[in-house]
């Protein structure tokens, strides 16, 4: 009989091997140029409001491969590793790496229309001194030189970056193809289904986004790749896409 020795990094399927290695790749980079003082990879790859100067359209793609620090590419990444095979697995390989930009991106938009509803009142908080007042009055004042940035600065400090998007729809589509699969969460005694873990973690992400608590962190871009999600997976279950052995299908 024929023994086959499987490391643990062999048994990580294909796609999420290669999105868990650009990321840490991509970090490495960020690290090593800035220390070199060749170029902020984070400044040029993020997710930038439209407004500004700095905006591209690639951002939408690229703000996902960039992580603010050690603990962002952690966290981000220890969550795709723990979710991410199963439903690679579950989805195929194609599917599951269309289901992951597909979230990213739309976290990306998500939060640009956040952006576009906010960025008056982050305007109005930010500003202090002689040219404060009322946000036309602000403006008056940054384009009248009264200030010491000018609208495009202000544009261009409205930005993004992390995988968060992108994890947070797999964390979504978990939750949804696996509604009754008990997780066991640190510090918490019992096992918490998973759809009411994500349930709730939806309901944190919004609470915290409405309220401006944990305030550097784009929580509506969480919630955004979580709504992508859940479009995508109707979608797909209503065109009966899914393979009828997973999806809404099975239970725990």
């Amino acid at each position: 009989m024929q023994q086959t020795n499987r490391s643990f990094l062999t048994s990580i399927p294909t796609v999420t091997m290669h999105l868990l290695i650009i990321n840490v790749l991509m970090w490495l980079a960020t690290v090593a140029f800035q220390q070199a003082g060749i170029i902020d990879l984070n400044r040029l790859l993020a997710l930038y409001f439209w407004k500004g100067s700095n905006f591209k359209i690639y951002q939408f793609v690229t703000s996902m491969f960039m992580h603010g620090g050690l603990g962002h590419l952690f966290c981000n990444m220890f969550s795709l590793l723990f979710l991410g095979p199963l439903l690679e697995r579950v989805m195929g390989s194609k599917r599951y790496l269309l289901y992951y930009f597909v979230c990213g991106i739309g976290a990306g938009l998500l939060q640009e229309l956040v952006w576009q509803f906010t960025w008056q009142d982050v305007l109005a908080s930010s500003v202090t001194g002689p040219a404060s007042g009322s946000v036309q009055e602000i403006i008056e004042a940054i384009n009248s030189g009264h200030a010491a940035f000018t609208m495009n600065d202000f544009y261009n400090s409205l930005a993004t970056i992390g995988a968060s998007g992108a994890v947070f729809g797999i964390l979504l589509a978990f939750g949804m193809i696996f509604p009754n699969l008990p997780l066991y969460i640190y510090f918490i005694p019992i096992p918490i289904k998973a759809k009411w873990f994500v349930l709730g973690y939806g309901v944190f992400e919004l609470f915290f986004g409405v309220t401006g608590t944990m305030s550097g962190i784009a929580h509506f871009a969480h919630l955004g790749g979580m709504l992508t999600g859940i479009i995508l997976i109707l979608y797909w279950k209503h065109n009966g896409t899914l393979d009828n052995r997973y999806g809404f299908y099975q239970r725990y």
